[in-house]
């Protein structure tokens, strides 16, 4: 089990690498950008605390999840703010670097994927064709009904 303070330098190297891919992929390199990344990463590292500190057994994600809805509610004085940082994030330059830690820490328990078996590559073989195949079929009854194939 990871430390905070291992949990607080995982946070701010992924939101640094999804903010040089926002700079990069998007060309959003703005101080707007750069603050929302790190309200992001604030948000990530008070919801991990709560989750390790408090005694209640839930994820980290979900006190993530609200703490992020209750910010970026646009009732609240702060919401409009907030919307308006984290908008010049693009989702994906997010999504790329969690994925790929994702991927290491799967890599670096083998042991334990391969406790799983051969049952959970078939799965995962099943859910990566299931998403190839389903996103070409959407995307080509998508484009053939605005008629650009």
């Amino acid at each position: 089990m990871k430390s905070i303070q291992e949990s607080i330098m995982l946070f701010f190297i992924v939101g640094l690498v999804a903010f040089i891919g926002n700079w990069l992929g998007y060309q959003a390199f703005s101080g707007e950008a750069a603050f929302g990344m790190l309200l992001l990463i604030v948000i990530a590292c008070v919801g991990q605390a709560l989750g390790k500190s408090l005694p209640f057994p839930i994820p980290s994600v979900v006190y993530i999840i609200v703490i992020g809805i209750i910010l970026s509610l646009p009732e609240t004085p702060w919401g409009p703010l907030v919307i308006e940082l984290t908008s010049h994030i693009q989702l994906l330059s997010i999504a790329t670097p969690i994925l790929a830690y994702a991927g290491i820490a799967i890599g670096r328990s083998w042991a334990d994927f391969a406790a799983i078996g051969w049952k959970a590559m078939v799965v995962c073989l099943l859910v990566l064709f299931g998403t190839l195949i389903g996103s070409a079929i959407i995307a080509e009854i998508v484009l053939r009904y605005q008629g650009i194939i």
